[in-house]
């Protein structure tokens, strides 16, 4: 039987969020039904809730950072049982035959992965994501949260934690190796943590140095304001990798200068309009402008045991759901430090 949950969904575009029910569908064979305990409101889940990216499906309920506890499973299942504390990211399926889910790149599937929510599942039915009491999830899709995590910080690590790290490591951030993370926010934050705990030397490029005893304290070595234009000059040819976690446009050029000969600059935040880039920016030192998605389940596990590990939560500021609105105009007027998180029982 398909379970009826109190959740929180924008109507229409635009539109605040409100209380709402929807339907989760009945546990299949293979299917772990989630009390969900915590669920983080990432940037993403606001231009989606106001058409940013491109038209949504509405009502909406938005969250992909979804922390719980199973309650029940399907006959099927082997990897989870009940009272397993579980996380659950940006997917929750895909086509798994396709050469990028079989090499476990799921987040790249040829035929596109089944978003958390504004998408349609295989059963033909809108997803819903985790401003709401319970979820149902392919045993597949879903990761194990480590006990040395509490469920509260660990909820954003399943989309800003594995945004992070899966670039970070794609790129061989490590000893040796000069990371700079464009932006502390609600993903440059944990982007700090992770590239700092895999032994790289962390600089914060950040529009002014208000944030800078914070981004010094959760492992950055440098802090340096890009309204100072002195910084582009002295920072020139500094870095093998520069990680752009903002998603407003940014003069490239000027950012690309900042890379040494083959170095890279790897964009995780999505602007809504499109961008313009200077090639010479690229050619004179055989530098790499590229982009990166989320990460497959198995390396968001990697990622989960690897903050567990490190002793890596996001920084949270935890609200009921009747701050969700207020919490949406917070996090684009960068009021927050560093991710709200919404407590699901006040759903």
């Amino acid at each position: 039987m398909t379970t009826v949950v109190a959740a929180y969904a924008a109507p229409a575009a635009k539109a605040p969020l409100e209380r709402t029910t929807i339907e989760r569908r009945a546990v299949g064979e293979f299917d772990v039904l989630i009390d969900i305990k915590f669920a983080g409101i990432c940037h993403s889940d606001i231009h989606q809730a106001r058409d940013g990216w491109r038209p949504g499906t509405f009502p909406m309920v938005p969250g992909h950072e979804i922390a719980g506890v199973v309650t029940e499973v399907g006959a099927g299942v082997t990897r989870f049982a009940v009272g397993d504390r579980v996380g659950v990211g940006c997917m929750v399926d895909s086509c798994r035959e396709c050469e990028n889910c079989k090499a476990g790149l799921e987040q790249y599937c040829s035929n596109g992965p089944t978003w958390t929510y504004n998408d349609t599942g295989k059963d033909g039915q809108p997803t819903h994501g985790g401003y709401a009491q319970k979820i149902v999830v392919d045993e597949n899709y879903v990761v194990r949260i480590p006990d040395g995590l509490s469920l509260d910080v660990a909820a954003p690590l399943l989309c800003a934690g594995i945004t992070t790290y899966s670039p970070l490591r794609h790129w061989n951030a490590g000893p040796g190796k000069k990371v700079a993370v464009v932006g502390l926010g609600g993903l440059g934050h944990v982007g700090v943590k992770i590239a700092h705990a895999l032994g790289a030397e962390v600089t914060v490029l950040s529009q002014s140095l208000r944030k800078k005893d914070d981004g010094l304290k959760l492992g950055a070595d440098h802090y340096h304001a890009t309204s100072d234009p002195k910084t582009f000059e002295e920072l020139a040819g500094t870095f093998d990798l520069i990680l752009n976690t903002v998603s407003a446009p940014l003069d490239f050029a000027a950012y690309l200068s900042l890379l040494r000969t083959d170095g890279s600059m790897v964009n995780v935040g999505l602007p809504e309009e499109p961008v313009q880039i200077v090639l010479q920016s690229l050619s004179g030192n055989r530098r790499s402008l590229s982009s990166s998605g989320i990460g497959g389940i198995a390396e968001t596990q990697e990622m989960l045991d690897f903050c567990a590990e490190h002793g890596i939560g996001a920084e949270i500021e935890l609200i009921s759901a009747e701050e969700i609105n207020e919490a949406y105009e917070r996090v684009l007027s960068s009021d927050v430090r560093y991710r709200f998180v919404i407590d699901t029982a006040t759903i």
